[in-house]
């Protein structure tokens, strides 16, 4: 097993400089739309709970990331820092993309994250509503990036 399997810097206990730096980290993850670099991020028995989808275990949450992206196309997300202390991040996002029809929508949630001490995540708790907007409307238009 590499390094990057086994720890994840910056690891817990977090500081508000050490959170917004894990923080960017997976947004930065997460706007690659690579499931296999992303659940990279969470502990074998990573434990989630995405909206109603409840999950555990990272070749799961690989599966569950691979539909995830296929169905919501041209994915932008931001993420923010809302609260930290010891081994937990609380984060507000926000995404958008749009389905097979051309549809599109913003996404708007928060997240709770509890890590181990390799600073892999070994609990996500997820609560995101959707909202349809116009193609004009989108705020996010950046060039998605390459997987880092």
């Amino acid at each position: 097993m590499s390094t990057e399997d086994t720890s994840r810097p910056p690891l817990p206990p977090f500081t508000r400089e050490t959170a917004l730096i894990k923080v960017q980290k997976a947004e930065d993850a997460w706007n690659t739309c690579d499931p296999d670099r992303v659940a990279l991020a969470y502990s074998e028995d990573s434990v989630w709970r995405n909206r109603a989808d409840f999950l555990s275990g990272r070749p799961m949450i690989r599966e569950f990331l691979k539909r995830k992206w296929a169905k919501e196309l041209d994915y932008r997300l931001r993420k923010e820092l809302w609260a930290f202390t010891g081994n937990r991040i609380s984060v507000r996002f926000e995404y958008e993309w749009h389905d097979d029809a051309g549809f599109w929508f913003r996404s708007h949630g928060n997240e709770q994250w509890e890590f181990d001490a390799q600073g892999l995540m070994r609990r996500r708790e997820a609560s995101i509503n959707d909202i349809p907007i116009q193609e004009a409307e989108r705020n996010f238009r950046w060039p998605r990036p390459v997987s880092i």
